[in-house]
């Protein structure tokens, strides 16, 4: 099993930073990626950044070049960091992390943080 903890939500105006932190426990030398999604009320789940056990990191286009996604592995955690915040990135952050259980691919979600920008 794998374990996902987040934190690091909160309430920022439009233009400031905040990060986020994902910290995987269990059988973390199974995992293959980790990434977050975030959804707003009303609207569908979407990824925000993934990164794979090799470090190569993805984003949306709707957060490239304003978020980075990063990790330390020997903490087992992943950071996500948000400059350049808007109203719209106002969601709640879920951290996923994918992991191989008896040869299946596995997901394990954490419990979502809030995020909140001002206009």
């Amino acid at each position: 099993q794998v374990q996902v903890v987040e934190s690091g939500g909160g309430s920022v105006q439009a233009g400031g930073s905040l990060r986020l932190s994902c910290v995987a426990s269990g059988s973390t030398n199974t995992i293959t990626a980790i990434g977050w999604y975030r959804q707003a009320p009303g609207d569908q789940r979407d990824l925000v950044a993934r990164i794979s056990v090799g470090g190569n990191p993805t984003y949306s286009n709707s957060v490239k070049g304003r978020f980075t996604i990063s990790r330390d592995t020997a903490k087992n955690t992943v950071y996500l960091q948000m400059t350049g915040l808007k109203p719209e990135d106002t969601a709640v952050y879920s951290c996923y992390v994918d992991w191989i259980s008896r040869d299946l691919q596995t997901r394990s979600w954490g419990q979502g943080t809030q995020v909140t920008v001002s206009a």
